[in-house]
């Protein structure tokens, strides 16, 4: 812009990254990603497609390791596993 003494380069113009929100789990971007932590550290992943954890419950947090997933408890069975 013309009369600023920003002297940083334009930015780079890249292809748009597809961003998938699933509001009962992760956020699906098309990667590779890489992810700034709170304590400034960079998590980087060069997967095809990176779940990205939103509700914190990850052991690989900012990965997502499907945390979120209500767990159950199947029920007896109602019937007898060997048929005879």
């Amino acid at each position: 812009m013309p009369g600023t003494s920003d002297s940083s380069p334009a930015p780079v113009h890249t292809q748009a990254r597809r961003v998938s929100v699933d509001p009962q789990g992760p956020v699906l971007i098309e990667g590779p990603v890489e992810i700034v932590l709170d304590d400034g550290s960079v998590a980087r992943s060069d997967r095809f497609v990176v779940a990205v954890c939103t509700c914190r419950r990850s052991r690989t947090y900012p990965w997502c390791d499907t945390s979120h997933r209500c767990r159950e408890r199947g029920g007896p069975p109602s019937e007898d596993r060997n048929p005879r």
